[in-house]
């Protein structure tokens, strides 16, 4: 049989990491069995499901780069499918009628409560014929009532459970709308879905599903429940990929971070989605929870921001750039600025607060930098610093510096003395990159203008001092 996976999200909310990492061991899975990944969105909660949660999701997953192979298929477009199979439970004799009413349902409960049992319905209607005209009903499926039901599950190994712990659950409400664990194998076995792949939240859900597919006479498919991820809550919104992205974290950072959420190859950390592609397989998915943290996310987004060459970072940075008001294009300035900036930080947004010098003509000195840097033994030096930088014409970064050497042998000056001083000018602070990259990556007009200006707030710092 070939190998056909699905990822079946509730468009309910954003994509949240969890469910991304389960999209992306189906898509994993798919790509290295040479299978087929299904999208099918399970829309049924008609109150909390909305379009625009749902085109989030599929923005995502073209984002992340993991677009379905079939669909996007609906399950509100399947309705007929589900009465239809629903009918065919009930004439087989496999679901039955219930009238039990709220209350009933609700004495029993407490009854078993009261007596140390595990609450389930009775069974009462199971098999009665008596059945009241006119009266609301829902619909049950017989579940087995001897004996054990065992899957051979892809990570938690072998799982076995007894009959007599399923209850004759619902598969159709009284308004005829069909539930989640009757429709879920519909969808599966008219999909030809080979390989559930899903999260280990889900394994008690297979038991009660196992008997709908013996019912109606359809394959069992091969189950794979992955370990929960510890430190998400969907009530977070830093737990989606939305709001990650628009942190600043790159594609392949969280694609990568969340593949090794319960897998693992070797003692690597970095992957490429190519790589993941080829490497990746069930045996090296672990049965243990794995917890999600946020400095290991931070590190593996930083070392992609690395990886990347300089001029696809710019090109990616542009939108937060613009989303800080700043009025920026994609030229050889812009990947300069990426390329000398991008080892400082973790994230896109942190690249733009921490470059904002760059593309604004506001500086503002900091005080307690100047009351540190700017002493009165060092303006003499700093002004034929500027003076001398001003009749430069190569201006790159190796000519600045011997520009920086001469003027400190000869005023025989630290360097600290002439570089802190320059930062403040240019960027209002002491912290940032090397001195000499800095000052060449300024275009040199603005630069120049800066250390004048900066040079004349020394001065006048000085004297008031």
């Amino acid at each position: 049989m070939s190998v056909r996976v699905r990822f079946a999200p509730s468009p309910t909310g954003y994509l949240h990491m969890g469910g991304a990492r389960t999209a992306l061991f189906n898509y994993l899975f798919a790509r290295k069995e040479g299978g087929t990944f299904v999208l099918r969105i399970e829309d049924t909660d008609l109150e909390r499901s909305k379009p625009e949660y749902t085109q989030v999701i599929l923005d995502a997953m073209e984002w992340l780069g993991m677009s379905p192979d079939e669909g996007p298929y609906y399950q509100t477009q399947r309705f007929d499918l589900y009465r239809e199979k629903i009918d065919e439970l009930l004439a087989a004799g496999h679901a039955y009628k219930c009238f039990s009413t709220p209350e009933e349902l609700e004495a029993d409960r407490e009854k078993a409560l009261a007596e140390g049992r595990k609450p389930m319905y009775s069974r009462k209607w199971r098999d009665r014929t008596d059945h009241p005209e006119g009266e609301p009903f829902v619909i049950r499926i017989k579940m087995p009532l001897e004996g054990t039901l065992t899957i051979n599950d892809m990570v938690q190994g072998t799982v076995t459970v007894d009959v007599k712990e399923l209850d004759d659950f619902i598969i159709a409400r009284s308004d005829g709308s069909p539930t989640y664990n009757f429709v879920v194998v519909v969808d599966d076995a008219t999909m030809n879905i080979s390989h559930v792949i899903r999260g280990n939240d889900h394994l008690n859900n297979t038991f009660r599903q196992i008997p709908v597919y013996q019912a109606l006479g359809y394959d069992i498919p091969t189950f794979g429940h992955l370990p929960l991820i510890d430190g998400l809550s969907k009530r977070k919104g830093s737990a989606s990929v939305q709001v990650y992205r628009e942190q600043g974290f790159l594609k392949e950072a969280i694609v990568n971070y969340i593949s090794r959420l319960g897998w693992s190859h070797g003692d690597q950390e970095l992957f490429t989605m190519a790589e993941l592609e080829s490497f990746f397989g069930f045996d090296h998915v672990g049965r243990s929870s794995s917890t999600f943290d946020q400095d290991k996310f931070l590190w593996v987004n930083s070392e992609w921001m690395k990886r990347l060459e300089p001029e696809e970072l710019a090109k990616r940075w542009l939108p937060y750039l613009e989303d800080a008001g700043y009025s920026v294009e994609l030229d050889e300035r812009l990947v300069a600025i990426t390329a000398l900036m991008r080892d400082r930080v973790n994230t896109m947004v942190a690249l733009t607060e921490e470059s904002h010098y760059f593309f604004t003509e506001d500086v503002t000195y900091d005080e307690k930098a100047s009351k540190k840097w700017l002493k009165a033994g060092g303006l003499e030096g700093f002004g034929a610093l500027v003076s001398r930088l001003e009749q430069l014409e190569d201006w790159s970064a190796s000519s600045i510096e011997a520009v920086y050497k001469e003027v400190m042998a000869e005023f025989e000056l630290g360097m600290a003395k002439v570089a802190q001083p320059t930062r403040i000018a240019l960027t209002g602070a002491t912290n940032s990159p090397s001195v000499y990259d800095l000052v060449a990556t300024f275009e040199r007009d603005v630069a120049i203008a800066r250390l004048q200006k900066g040079l004349a707030y020394y001065t006048e710092y000085v004297g008031d001092a």
